[in-house]
């Protein structure tokens, strides 16, 4: 792993101890959107998914640099309000009545999930441009998890396309579709593979049933790998050939923000049991879940302190493989399993890179009524 940069440290040095803290850094953010953006054929766009990490300077970044927002929920979608997206595009499988009249108040895109959502919106008397989202049989993109080409609540059936797109209510226009299928894919050629396929299925789906195509939304997915430093090789996006009159969204998160974000937790007690050395921080999994949801080690950089003015002797360890754990009354908090250091001290922090994504955001906060950590925006 990588040593940290020197505006990462100093800002750890100045953290109250016992220290806990989330580090984002907007001109990294600032620099993954705008590499990507160079990397998108044209007639590409992307729109930044609020779900990866929705601090405030985070979303107002990105608002910035990216061409929108993509929203799941009416608390991200107050967010990106605030925030002033200049496009706003609103997906999910649960959206409430209020949502979908808040969705359609402030302009947004929706992804339609269903055809009761359909009915719904009409029930409303809400009128609105929407992209039909298709759970299509036969995706062969891999990554942490699949959303279409097998059971889950995501879209409707492709085999059901054909009933649903025929009574749609009036008030309601269909203008593409939302074919997102996996998260956390790290082959580039196979992302813009899917890319080119979803492209032609959109462009003869749409035919088929006289649809005027104006969007073809592939979602996000494109994934970084949290045991290293590789992340996806987006080179070969801009091989994909996008139509005259359609416009291709993307939605990436975690592959915009995931280097943009450290974890820091100071060693709180370190102790050997049953063979085992761990070593207990002043956080946790109710902090940064995602170690113990995906079941794996994530990399951590010892950052030493030396300050030690207590009155009793330091902890220490050396040459050891240590368990990287939390403050939480609960064996699976876990970040780190069998880790080598050459040297940790109680006192020490330790640092977890790449977890500017998908770290505070998914994580039970509430659980024991810890302090949170602090959010240092670099």
């Amino acid at each position: 792993m990588a040593e940290l940069p020197a505006h990462v440290t100093a800002a750890l040095r100045r953290l109250t101890a016992p220290a806990c803290a989330y580090l984002y850094d907007t001109q990294t953010l600032v620099t993954r959107a705008r590499t990507l953006r160079s990397a998108l054929p044209p007639r590409a766009t992307f729109l930044y998914a609020v779900k990866a990490n929705g601090h405030p300077s985070v979303i107002a970044t990105l608002a910035q640099e990216a061409d929108g927002l993509e929203v799941a929920s009416g608390g991200e979608l107050s967010l990106a309000v605030t925030a002033g997206a200049g496009r706003i595009v609103f997906g999910g499988p649960g959206k409430t009545d209020a949502e979908l009249a808040a969705a359609v108040e402030a302009g947004a895109l929706i992804n339609v999930e269903s055809a009761f959502e359909m009915r719904r919106m009409a029930g409303l008397g809400l009128s609105a441009d929407i992209c039909v989202r298709v759970n299509r049989a036969g995706s062969s993109l891999r990554g942490s998890h699949s959303m279409t080409g097998t059971p889950t609540p995501f879209g409707i059936d492709s085999s059901q396309l054909g009933a649903v797109l025929s009574s749609v209510p009036p008030g309601l226009n269909v203008i593409g579709f939302h074919l997102h299928a996996v998260s956390n894919n790290l082959d580039g050629v196979a992302h813009a593979a899917f890319l080119t396929e979803a492209i032609t299925w959109s462009l003869t789906t749409a035919r088929a049933y006289g649809i005027p195509l104006r969007v073809v939304n592939a979602g996000g997915g494109l994934g970084v790998d949290y045991t290293s430093s590789a992340s996806m090789d987006i080179s070969a996006l801009s091989g994909v050939s996008v139509p005259p009159g359609v416009e291709l969204i993307l939605e990436p998160g975690r592959w915009l923000t995931a280097d943009a974000g450290w974890y820091a937790a100071e060693v709180l007690d370190l102790k050997t049991t049953h063979g085992r050395t761990f070593a207990v921080l002043r956080g946790g999994t109710h902090h940064f879940r995602l170690p113990a949801a995906w079941g794996y080690s994530h990399p951590f950089v010892v950052f030493p302190v030396s300050t030690w003015d207590r009155p009793y002797a330091r902890p220490s360890v050396s040459n050891v493989e240590i368990d990287a754990v939390g403050e939480l009354c609960t064996p699976r908090d876990v970040l780190t399993r069998g880790q080598h250091v050459s040297s940790l001290r109680a006192g020490d922090l330790l640092v977890f890179p790449r977890t500017g994504a998908y770290g505070w955001d998914i994580s039970h906060h509430d659980f024991l009524r810890h302090d949170p950590p602090e959010f240092v925006i670099l």
